[in-house]
């Protein structure tokens, strides 16, 4: 059985979808757990902070899907430690600060969970937005190296660490009208094997998952062509968070211990030739 007791875990981007049920998940498997986000439901500046990121955020934080207090509250109800930060993984300094106190307070950091991402900029090249081709790569591809580099040295010193980088099946097959995206996703790649030979000789395994379609929030705003993707899929069915997040738990977990630097596919076999 999958048995984290005694770690310590991080998710980036986990007020809501894939990012919460991570965290979810790896509480209930036993780590204590750290949530962070740009958002939090006590933030006086909450909406202010939507307005930077873009659409997306904007209509998360005005609806109220925005969970990372109340995440933190269920883990802690498991008899987990736990605590919700506010992050921003494209502000370095602020980083190494939340990293720094998450050593201090909970005596260490042993998993890493770069999840926190873009998904509204849509557009065939002609019509992307150079603003917002540099948000996908300062928030997608330039902040999990930023975590990464900033959870590098504590996970050296412990001589164990377990990271698992968010990809996507865009980033291994490319998405129509989803050039910043799907760049920065196959960006990750690049990052997850690099580190992942780095890391060995420290007691590090970083991986990453890559998931197809995904029923997320964002996934049921819908862009109209829902039906036309879950039918790429060789299951016919949209997958669920929980299982992009028993992945996870699967590779930060002992059983994966021989596992490195792979990109393990959680997609209903979109990438498989199906008719």
């Amino acid at each position: 059985m999958i048995n984290l007791e005694g770690k310590v875990a991080l998710v980036t981007g986990a007020s809501r979808g894939i990012g919460r049920v991570d965290a979810l998940t790896l509480a209930r498997a036993g780590a204590d757990v750290v949530v962070t986000d740009i958002l939090l439901e006590s933030d006086l500046e909450s909406r202010a902070r939507a307005e930077q990121y873009g659409p997306l955020a904007q209509v998360m934080q005005s609806t109220g899907q925005v969970y990372t207090e109340r995440t933190a509250e269920a883990i802690r109800a498991m008899g987990r430690r736990s605590a919700a930060y506010r992050m921003d993984v494209t502000n370095p300094e602020q980083v190494r600060e939340v990293f720094a106190r998450v050593r201090e307070e909970f005596g260490g950091l042993h998993v890493l969970v770069n999840n926190a991402g873009t998904l509204d900029h849509l557009g065939q090249i002609e019509n992307q937005r150079d603003e917002l081709w540099e948000r996908d790569l300062r928030v997608n591809l330039t902040g999990a190296y930023t975590c990464c580099k900033a959870v590098w040295p504590i996970m050296k010193e412990q001589q164990d660490g377990r990271i698992v980088n968010m990809s996507s099946v865009a980033g291994t097959l490319g998405g129509f009208g989803q050039a910043s995206y799907s760049s920065t996703k196959a960006g990750l790649i690049g990052l997850t094997k690099s580190l992942a030979l780095e890391g060995a000789r420290h007691g590090i395994r970083v991986n990453a998952v890559a998931p197809g379609i995904i029923g997320t929030e964002a996934f049921k705003m819908g862009t109209g062509h829902q039906d036309r993707m879950v039918a790429r899929t060789a299951f016919r069915r949209v997958g669920e968070p929980e299982d992009v997040a028993n992945a996870i738990a699967f590779l930060v977990s002992d059983l994966a211990r021989y596992i490195t630097g792979v990109v393990l596919n959680v997609s209903g076999g979109i990438e498989l030739f199906t008719f």
